[in-house]
């Protein structure tokens, strides 16, 4: 029997065909990393702070401001660890770590969709019983339904991946740990993981879109039922920034998944998309098509600038006061 080195970390091999170009991507995916924090934490404070925005529809909207946060953090920062030219090293623990969060949020996005599909579909085909059905309720079991069912997915991923022995290669040809990079260096069976994660991942995922069609589709025929074109457009705009959303989410996936031999580099470039482009996306598609969010956002901006003058108007007329001696 040979002898085999247990592995205890692993060397991210990073983008391919990206060498040379560390600096740059570095710079450009820092701002959009940025950009998207700033983006959804604006998002999500203004439905906090406005009771104008506590309605079903939008506390899923401040559910997805958290996911985008987070699934964008999965693997950006250490990302940009390695393209500034440090450590392309992760520990084990580290690896299964970032593929639990990976699929747990990516799980919880296709759920989250479905949910505000459903949410949509009853706001357009039952708007006079919109408030009954969709109660707080109903949202919370909803939302929290979305954050479990993410959790058990992931888990049942994770602990079949890293149950495995791992030994001699530790070099994961990709920026960050993923089943489909990570299994193929396992020293055991790799069948049963391999089985169970196509089924999770692609199964669910097909399951999810397929309902949202369903949703789109009844509100299709709901839409094309009403004769004003006012309420056509009404309802359609109601619409508009989730589909949007969809589309940006799913279409890079049906992208690559219809061509037969996609090369490394798309393949590397799909998942930047839905790690940084998308997330970065929402807040604009949302706040700039929606009158509401727009309005708070204005409100919170215009008070803390009245704010800030106030502060001002009162530090200056301190300045101008005599010290008075007690």
């Amino acid at each position: 029997m040979r002898n085999h080195t247990m592995v205890t970390e692993f060397i991210l091999l990073g983008i391919p065909e990206a060498k040379g170009l560390e600096t740059v991507l570095f710079f450009l995916f820092l701002s959009l990393y940025l950009c998207t924090l700033l983006g959804n934490v604006l998002i999500f404070t203004a439905i906090l702070s406005f009771s104008r925005l506590h309605t079903p529809v939008y506390f899923f909207l401040g559910n997805l401001s958290i996911f985008d946060m987070g699934f964008s953090s999965t693997n950006v920062p250490k990302m940009l660890v390695y393209l500034s030219g440090q450590s392309q090293l992760i520990s084990f623990q580290g690896c299964a770590s970032q593929l639990f969060f990976y699929h747990f949020l990516g799980c919880t996005e296709c759920f989250l969709y479905t949910v505000m599909a459903y949410d949509r579909y009853v706001a357009i085909c039952h708007p006079l019983r919109y408030m009954v059905i969709m109660n707080h309720k109903v949202c919370f079991i909803l939302a929290t339904g979305t954050w479990m069912g993410g959790c058990i997915h992931a888990t049942i991923l994770t602990s079949l991946t890293f149950q495995l022995p791992y030994c001699d290669s530790n070099e994961v040809g990709y920026y960050f740990c993923d089943i489909p990079v990570i299994l193929p260096l396992a020293c055991g069976d790799t069948s049963l993981a391999q089985r169970v994660s196509f089924t999770n991942v692609g199964v669910l995922a097909l399951i999810c879109f397929s309902l949202i069609l369903v949703s789109y589709t009844r509100i299709g025929i709901s839409i094309s039922k009403i004769r004003s074109l006012e309420g056509r457009q009404r309802a359609l705009s109601t619409c508009s920034a989730h589909i949007t959303a969809i589309l940006c989410a799913y279409g890079p996936v049906i992208i690559i998944y219809v061509q037969s031999d996609p090369s490394p580099l798309l393949g590397a470039i799909i998942p930047i998309l839905n790690n940084l482009v998308a997330p970065m996306l929402n807040p604009l598609i949302y706040s700039l098509r929606n009158k509401d969010v727009k309005f708070a956002l204005r409100s919170m901006f215009s008070k803390s600038f009245d704010l800030e003058k106030k502060n001002d108007k009162i530090l200056n007329f301190t300045r101008q006061r005599p010290i008075l001696n007690y």
